[in-house]
């Protein structure tokens, strides 16, 4: 058995379990992290081994968060309140969601099409630095599945009579 065949077999022993979860995280989290930027609530959490774990909990969208859609984004067909307000809601929800994997594919699915709308309409130039890859994760997770490390695998999976 050569060195090749060996190292497939090593990584062909890693669950899908694992790598859906670790792709979950890493798509879940640029979202999250912009959506944080545009609420203003409380924060709750705090630093666990050196790593923040606080958010905050929306109460209300940033001042800030309604001009950068009115000057900056200005997205087609949509005003820009009600599109800082959707932006604001899916960016807080659809991470969430991802990471406990719950309703995994529809929300791989919320956020591959606001990858689209960003690419499209905000940030043309970034297809090949960050939207490709963001659009590659959440296609896995799309067609894939969450795994067994979801609440959607607790909750929906098809039980054999």
């Amino acid at each position: 058995m050569n060195i090749v065949t060996t190292a497939a077999r090593w990584v062909d022993a890693i669950p899908y379990s694992l790598i859906a979860l670790f792709l979950r995280i890493v798509a879940a989290h640029p979202f999250f992290i912009s959506g944080q930027t545009k609420i203003e609530g409380p924060t709750i959490g705090g630093e666990i081994f050196g790593l923040d774990l606080s958010f905050q909990i929306p109460t209300s969208i940033r001042d800030s968060t309604f001009a950068l859609f009115a000057d900056e984004y200005k997205l087609p067909l949509i005003s820009p309140t009600l599109a800082a307000y959707a932006a604001s809601a899916i960016e807080f929800t659809l991470p969430l969601l991802l990471f406990i994997g719950l309703l995994t594919r529809l929300s791989a699915f919320g956020l591959l099409m606001m990858t689209m709308v960003i690419q499209i309409f905000v940030f043309p130039d970034a297809w090949w630095t960050v939207h490709a890859y963001w659009a590659a994760i959440l296609i896995v997770l799309i067609a894939r599945g969450p795994g067994a490390i979801s609440l959607d695998y607790l909750l929906f999976r098809r039980r054999s009579a």
